[in-house]
């Protein structure tokens, strides 16, 4: 179940509009554990040249997503705090991590980071809080 489980995460997250906006490429899910890439180019920019914030956030916040989900429950997101720690650079394949840290029937905590690929510069980090709604992740 688990496999064919995160093979539909992939699926669903690979055919989301917003996700194919900016460029997201899921690599990895496990149970509780998620990884996603997104390259920097010209339309994530800012008023001042570098990546939008808005942009890393919706990096972090699909890595969480899917790690939240990687267990057949449907989670959604309470709270997710970033901190923002250095500007990525020009062309730069960014990495977004997020990993269960703790799990009840309810609610689920993930620490989260953004790493450069080539380097592994810190971007951002985050603290996250997901719900768990009790109904199923429908895998049909």
């Amino acid at each position: 179940m688990d496999e064919r489980l995160h093979d539909q995460l992939v699926m669903r997250s690979n055919s989301e509009p917003f996700g194919r906006l900016l460029g997201l490429e899921v690599v990895r899910v496990e149970s509780g554990i998620a990884v996603v890439r997104m390259r920097v180019h010209k339309d994530l920019q800012n008023i001042f040249g570098v990546v939008h914030g808005g942009a890393l956030f919706a990096l972090i916040d699909e890595a969480f997503q899917l790690a939240s989900n990687s267990h057949g429950v449907i989670a959604v997101a309470l709270n997710v705090s970033v901190t923002y720690v250095a500007a990525p650079s020009r062309d730069a394949i960014l990495e977004a991590r997020a990993e269960e840290i703790y799990m009840t029937n309810r609610t689920a905590s993930y620490h989260c980071h953004i790493r450069e690929v080539n380097g592994a510069k810190l971007i951002a980090t985050a603290q996250a809080l997901a719900y768990r709604t009790g109904k199923h992740v429908d895998v049909t």
